[in-house]
């Protein structure tokens, strides 16, 4: 089953500011990993996130991190921001269930 993908709105001006490089290798992850497989857990690629209502998953891609849901066949790429301001980015838009959060 083939996923369409969408970007919120914060999502696609993260991935206009990125370098050319950066943006290339996002798109090919994207078009790689999210268009068909999305869910599909991996040890260094795609993370199902514990705790969260939202995002539900990440996607490692260098040193830049796709957060995103997956609601029937659609991808929706929430945010893409670098490793260092993904935790930041989690606290600060992060839907946590009650008895989590990240510390």
């Amino acid at each position: 089953m083939k996923y369409r993908v969408v970007f919120a709105l914060e999502a696609r001006d993260d991935y206009r500011a990125l370098p050319a490089r950066s943006r290339a290798e996002v798109r090919d992850a994207i078009n790689r990993h999210l268009l068909h497989q999305p869910m599909q857990v991996s040890k260094s690629r795609i993370k199902r996130l514990r705790g969260t209502r939202r995002p539900h998953y990440r996607l490692r891609v260098g040193n830049v991190r796709v957060f995103y849901d997956v609601r029937d066949n659609e991808v929706e790429v929430l945010a893409i921001v670098e490793k260092s301001q993904a935790t930041a980015w989690l606290k600060r838009t992060g839907v946590y269930d009650e008895e989590s959060s990240i510390s």
